[in-house]
């Protein structure tokens, strides 16, 4: 039975472990997840044994890179790739899409936001995806502020059908969104002329750095606008290189420590490029987050 001294006892030694890791009030999530992204190749190659590598390393969650229309996931109907899922004890509550407004070849790319959605979150549902992300404009999609603005109504109508499913739909950054158009950043202008509850961010840490941005003071200026992260370091030579996540200059520790505020859900590691071994660099930024983050 506690007693009322033990009580207080067991509480001075937790407050005191407070001060030296303070963090821990601030983020209690219990999945490390990984961009698929990062290890595309063997995705490509053999999923199956890419999955069990990854949860071997240590990661519980991951993010898909591939949907489309016909190959589903990595080639997979949902069913079968969720139970992959499962045999590995992983869960992939996100995963990424393309808005499919460029046609190639002249024909709608399916399995988007402008073909097939209806199916794509038929899918997702499936495999027990609850965030679905626009992943990447490409140069085609991107245009003036009037057309980020149509974008923005874009984003609002398939957050709306996301919502009826249960799923939330969320808009994945890179720099471009932070080149100024007539004094405005489209970021700002897809920010303001979205749904805040039908259309969240998914910030990519690498990306805003890059750009010149400060994700703190965007989760400052947007509380509770991104659930999801992106974890992607940058290393501190000039070219400013994709690194392992603890080996570069984005300080972690500290936008951490703005999780609840963001409303962070699940953050991934992605690293685009790595300089060998994917699995090494993957292994090296898991250690780094255990040890530090987490």
């Amino acid at each position: 039975m506690t007693t009322r001294r033990s009580f207080l006892k067991s509480s001075a030694v937790y407050s005191a472990s407070l001060l030296v890791a303070p963090n821990l009030l601030n983020y209690n999530h219990k999945y490390i997840g990984l961009q698929l992204y990062t290890v595309r190749d063997a995705m490509q190659n053999d999923p199956a044994a890419t999955l069990a590598h990854v949860a071997k390393i240590g990661y519980n969650s991951v993010e898909g890179a591939t949907y489309t229309g016909s190959q589903k996931f990595y080639g997979m109907e949902p069913a079968a790739f969720s139970r992959l899922l499962k045999q590995n004890g992983l869960i992939m509550p996100s995963s990424h899409y393309r808005l499919g407004e460029e046609k190639i070849n002249g024909e709608s790319q399916k399995g988007t936001m402008m073909s097939g959605w209806d199916k794509a979150i038929e899918d997702a549902s499936a495999v027990g995806i609850k965030y679905m992300v626009c992943a990447y404009l490409s140069e085609q999609e991107r245009g003036g502020l009037d057309h980020y603005k149509k974008l923005a109504q874009d984003f609002n109508k398939a957050g709306e059908m996301c919502k009826k499913a249960g799923i939330q739909f969320c808009y994945h950054n890179h720099n471009f969104e932070f080149e100024k158009q007539d004094g405005q950043f489209p970021y700002e202008v897809l920010l303001a002329n979205t749904d805040k509850n039908n259309v969240k961010m998914e910030m990519d840490m690498y990306w805003v750095t890059k750009a010149g941005q400060d994700p703190i003071a965007l989760i400052n200026k947007h509380p509770g606008r991104f659930p999801l992260w992106h974890v992607k370091d940058m290393d501190k030579t000039p070219e400013k290189n994709f690194s392992e996540v603890g080996n570069g200059s984005i300080d972690f520790k500290q936008i951490f420590k703005s999780a609840d505020k963001a409303g962070l859900q699940y953050f991934f590691v992605e690293q685009d490029k790595t300089p060998g071994d994917p699995f090494a660099s993957i292994t090296q930024s898991i250690t780094y987050i255990k040890k530090n983050l987490v």
